[in-house]
């Protein structure tokens, strides 16, 4: 029934914009990068239909790519319980979402069947390494801690904090002792907020060993990419929290080893490296994964949780610096269930309306409006 609705709407615009973002302050270095910012200016599409509804998202296509769907239906293109159907279609998939959502007046979360809870754990994904700059007279860790108080004051309740300084920005042992002494000093001022730390590969197993055994008594929520996944240092790691941590999760998977092709299942990941996390979350050496809900694309994301639950393991789709992606990726938890927590991403938005979710005590509302529910005011 909802297929045949979508059939009596016929695209006649695909229109190319920008939305604007910009976060609470300029957002520093992590591990291996230095600056990341004030805020995206991201590629969005519009979706007319020839009865009048719209939607629209992010598409990352090039205009040259765009698909020509102009006297389409959004039928032939879309089907609410799988997502884009056409290939041609899979550069719009966010617009087209949306523009379902809108025509059967359904959020996206309920049309994925609403299997997870609307209340989505959502942590605050911009502690970067404020400390270390600038380079002639480096702050120090206060900053960094001013960052988690303003945040908190958002409505976060879990920071995930950035470390590895001793993979460029500081000498190693250096780097090691901060990157101890940050994560115990939010512990401290923080009893009751998870703490989730990323290291984006910046530390060998050794060295995330030396810097785990200074904190195993924090009892971190997760570990995101201590080093580049393999299975000899996940197993001692796995040992090691086993004995030390044995609640804190291991999570990986954002870093691309190998370009998707265009089409291919998992859209920007290989489907070998794909292939190599499932396995990794089968053994349990990983709890959770994380590749990027943009990367992939949504429909790919519909067809790839059940694969990562049959593991054991739970998703955590990556949607940093994207602000609209944390949007997405919450709607997907809620849609589909599966999902350990979301990444949020503190930003006001210039020129689009997403007001209708709540991020409360840690846990980011999904709205009732149709689609994504996000506006745009131009």
């Amino acid at each position: 029934m909802s297929r045949a609705i979508l059939d009596e709407h016929r695209i006649t615009e695909v229109r190319a914009l920008s939305v604007r973002c910009r976060y609470p302050r300029r957002i520093s270095r992590n591990s291996k990068l230095l600056n990341h910012g004030e805020g995206p200016t991201t590629q969005v599409r519009l979706l007319r239909t020839d009865r009048g509804a719209s939607g629209w998202g992010i598409s990352w296509t090039k205009p040259e790519d765009t698909p020509d769907l102009a006297g389409r239906t959004v039928g032939s293109l879309f089907d609410p319980d799988r997502g884009a159907i056409a290939p041609e279609a899979l550069p719009l998939d966010f617009p087209l979402h949306d523009l379902a959502g809108v025509i059967l007046n359904r959020p996206v979360h309920r049309m994925l069947g609403g299997k997870g809870p609307r209340d989505v754990p959502c942590y605050d994904g911009a502690i970067y390494m404020d400390d270390v700059e600038p380079e002639e007279k480096p702050a120090g860790l206060g900053v960094v801690l001013d960052n988690c108080r303003h945040d908190y004051g958002l409505g976060y309740r879990a920071f995930k904090l950035k470390i590895g300084r001793g993979f460029k920005w500081m000498p190693p042992e250096e780097g090691l002792q901060r990157d101890i002494d940050l994560t115990r000093a939010v512990r401290e001022l923080y009893p009751d907020c998870d703490i989730l730390v990323d290291a984006n590969d910046g530390y060998t197993c050794d060295g995330f060993l030396r810097y785990m055994d200074g904190v195993a008594d924090c009892g971190l929520f997760w570990i995101e990419e201590p080093f580049q996944e393999n299975r000899d240092d996940l197993r001692r790691l796995r040992e090691f929290l086993t004995r030390r941590s044995p609640r804190t999760l291991v999570v990986d998977g954002e870093a691309r080893i190998g370009q998707g092709q265009p089409g291919g299942p998992y859209g920007g990941f290989a489907p070998e490296h794909i292939d190599l996390l499932l396995g990794l979350a089968r053994e349990k050496l990983l709890d959770a994964l994380i590749m990027d809900i943009a990367s992939v694309g949504f429909t790919n994301w519909r067809r790839l949780m059940p694969l990562v639950a049959e593991t054991g393991a739970k998703a955590a789709p990556h949607t940093w610096g994207e602000p609209l992606k944390t949007l997405y990726t919450a709607q997907l938890a809620a849609g589909l269930g599966n999902t350990v927590t979301v990444e949020g991403i503190p930003a006001r938005p210039l020129d689009h309306d997403w007001s209708a979710y709540e991020l409360k005590e840690g846990l980011l509302r999904m709205p009732d409006a149709p689609g994504f529910g996000v506006k745009l005011l131009a």
